[in-house]
Order: structure tokens, then C-alpha cells, then sequence
């Protein structure tokens, strides 16, 4: 069980049993009356935010959280494979549960899934994966680094703007938070 006292930012806790993570907090100790704390929590099914006070003292859960190493194995009709890289069992996520994180998974790519009450409730990919461009225009001699951007379509499915020295086929490699094009990779 945790306290209103054990509060500290990352700390996950059952409220309406659900699991909230507390993204902010602060003990509030007014002149009159009683103690409380000022919460704001992110539900970790729903990413929705959540601002709370809680009286001092207030008693919550301790949800059943458990982050597992997996490997990505392949997508197919049935859904997204994955391999534990501990037990080396296999299980299948739909495209809804893995979300917006299917822009990034390649064969091989090791990320870590969330699981309350053996239920996958997200995704967490590496800050940075290495992706190849599978569309787009043509470079021409000429163009430099800081000449401008085009789109270009990953191997993925995901449309990234790239330098316009870009060819099909290159390596890059692309940052999972903003979307966003770092670098060319030589391989």
C-alpha cells in the first residue's frame, strides 16, 4: 500500500482500478485545517490526465505492473509477434494495442511492454531506431544537407522529411519522439 506521504514523481498507484502514474504532486499544509496533497496523475490505459487532492494519510493499491524486455518478431494478418527475451515465449498484440508505435517496429527491435493484469497497456521503443527509406524522389547532384526537405516513406509505413540528398535504399536514422529525420547511417 502507498501513502499520500510516499508520493514521488513515477510512482504508480491503483486509484478506481485503474493504474495511474503521478506525473506531479504537492503537500499542501495550510494554516487551518488538514493536510492534503495536490496530484496530477496519467492514466497508464488511457493516457488521460487526471488532477486529484487527496487528504493526508489517503491509502492506495499497488497495481499489478510489470515491465517486460521483448523482441519484435514480425506483422502479419493475425496481428504484432513478439518474443519475451527472458521465457522466449511468443504473443500476439493487435494493431490497437501497439498504437502509434508500429511506425517503428522492424524485425529484431527490442522494446519494452507494459502489462497490468496480463494485459499489454503500452509500448515503450527505443529513443532512436534505424530505419530504411523505401519511397521517394529521386536526389540530384547539387543538392546539400541544408538545401531543403522532402518527404520520404519508411520501411515502416511512416513519412519522415528528409534532406533532399536522400536516395531509396539509404539508411536512416530516425528519432521515435518527434518523428523527426537525426541522420544518414552508413552501413
Amino acid at each position: 500500500m502507498h501513502e499520500t506521504n510516499d508520493f514521488r514523481k513515477g510512482l504508480k498507484i491503483l486509484l478506481d482500478n485503474d493504474p495511474y502514474i503521478v506525473l506531479d504532486f504537492q503537500h499542501v499544509k495550510p494554516g487551518k485545517g488538514n493536510q492534503f496533497t495536490r496530484c496530477k496523475l496519467r492514466n497508464m490505459i488511457t493516457g488521460s490526465n487526471l488532477e486529484r487532492t487527496f487528504k493526508s494519510g489517503e491509502k492506495f493499491g499497488v497495481p499489478d505492473v510489470d515491465a517486460r524486455e521483448v523482441a519484435f518478431l514480425y506483422k502479419d494478418d493475425t496481428g504484432n509477434h513478439f518474443m519475451d527475451q527472458t521465457s522466449y515465449d511468443q504473443f500476439t498484440l493487435s494493431d490497437e494495442e501497439v498504437g502509434e508505435a508500429s511506425n517503428f517496429l522492424i524485425e529484431n527491435l527490442k522494446v519494452s511492454i507494459l502489462f497490468f493484469n496480463n494485459k499489454a497497456i503500452g509500448i515503450d521503443v527505443p529513443n532512436q531506431v534505424e530505419l530504411a527509406v523505401a519511397k521517394t524522389d529521386p536526389g540530384l547532384k547539387g543538392n546539400t544537407v541544408s538545401g531543403g526537405n522532402k518527404p520520404a516513406t519508411m520501411e515502416t509505413g511512416l513519412v519522415v522529411q528528409v534532406p533532399l540528398h536522400i536516395n531509396e535504399g539509404e539508411t536512416l536514422k530516425i528519432d521515435t519522439r518527434t518523428n523527426e529525420y537525426l541522420e544518414r547511417v552508413n552501413k
